[in-house]
């Protein structure tokens, strides 16, 4: 008996070190597959490191690109996602509390939204193509997703000149997906992020239901003490004028419910000093244009302060059923951050007001209309 004990466990131990041999080459096969077949995307995979005891394999450089799906079929040339180390394991913690769940973890990934021609002009958003890889590389519902030093770029090749506006060293925490509301907390879940961005910051607090059929949130977000010069090809490139000085700040809220969402957002320009009429550079029809928006915002600007800001309140409803939470939020703050007002937030916008009606309808009816068949 002791004899075939011995062999048994010999056996399986046989067993676990061929399957550890073989497995990482079995996986990455598997995963270079899927990125490449999907229809958006296409992209590929390093290496892929298992850990059997830890519950967890490590997917090393990763790179995903979109493609046209227009008649060029053309593969873009800037990577629209790539990371040196992706983390996929068990989530221990939420083991030991009776739950099956994943943990992601993504380490110094770089996620890039180019503008071509061939596409809408407003950024693309996420589409179920790029969900369902995640679900085929991670089987278990993700119940902890951590993100850590990554970069966001919207980047335009086509206009003059070039633009690339970033977040750098953006840090994002996501806890307890998995979780059901209970009595009295109907949103259980929360993110969190922080990051950098022209010698300013940025900050996002959500709270969420990440189970609930609709996008349902309370969500608040501000970027502060942005330095515009560091904007200035972007508004080179899309104002055609540039500053001398100038610091932006953005203040947001909103929430989503039962298929409806309202919020404010108000940006806030301070010390701003557009170029005047003693440029030397440039032909006089552009000294002009620049000399008429500095005038426009001397205008508007409140003189004892020296800021120039405004408010607008947004409320609309999600025209495609089939939006999930993190493309709603994506969808608001990608069209939040162009808009206006006020250095604080209100912590007017939560959950119990959101289907009070006001008399304006949303800014961003087209535009939401125009993602409803994504």
């Amino acid at each position: 008996m002791r004899k075939k004990t011995i062999i048994s466990i010999g056996i399986i131990i046989s067993l676990l070190l061929i399957l550890r041999l073989f497995l990482p080459s079995i996986v990455l096969h598997f995963v270079n597959k899927e990125l490449k077949d999907m229809d958006e995307y296409t992209g590929k995979v390093e290496d892929i490191d298992i850990a059997l005891i830890r519950g967890a394999y490590v997917i090393d450089g990763i790179e995903i690109l979109k493609r046209d799906t227009g008649q060029t079929a053309a593969v873009d040339t800037v990577p629209f996602f790539s990371c040196p180390n992706i983390d996929l394991s068990i989530h221990w913690k939420a083991l030991f509390e009776g739950k099956i769940v994943g943990e992601l973890l993504v380490n110094q990934p770089k996620l890039n939204f180019v503008h071509t021609p061939s596409v809408d002009p407003e950024v693309k958003q996420d589409t179920s193509d790029l969900r369902g890889l995640i679900r085929e590389l991670m089987p278990l519902d993700i119940n902890r997703f951590e993100i850590k030093q990554a970069e966001v770029h919207y980047i335009d090749n086509l206009s003059k000149p070039e633009v690339d506006v970033f977040i750098s060293d953006l840090n994002i925490l996501a806890t307890h997906l998995t979780n059901n509301p209970v009595e009295g907390d109907s949103l259980p879940s929360s993110l969190n992020a922080n990051g950098s961005t022209y010698g300013g910051v940025f900050n996002l607090d959500v709270k969420l239901n990440a189970l609930a059929d609709q996008p349902t949130f309370d969500m608040n977000a501000e970027i502060e003490k942005v330095d515009m010069v560091g904007l200035n090809d972007f508004l080179r490139a899309y104002g055609n004028f540039d500053v001398k000085k100038g610091e932006f700040n953005v203040f947001t809220e909103f929430a989503a419910k039962d298929g409806n969402f309202k919020g404010y957002v108000k940006p806030l320009i301070k010390d701003l000093n557009v170029v005047q009429w003693n440029k030397e550079e440039g032909n006089m029809l552009q000294v002009l244009w620049e000399t008429l928006v500095a005038g426009a915002a001397e205008l508007f600007e409140n003189q004892k302060e020296d800021q120039l800001g405004s408010k607008i309140t947004i409320e609309n409803t999600f025209e495609n059923p089939d939006i999930h939470t993190g493309q709603a939020i994506m969808i608001i703050l990608r069209n939040a951050f162009v808009q206006a007002l006020m250095p604080s937030i209100e912590q007017s916008i939560n959950l119990n007001n959101i289907e009070e009606k006001e008399s304006s309808t949303g800014f961003f009816e087209g535009i939401f209309k125009g993602d409803s068949g994504n």
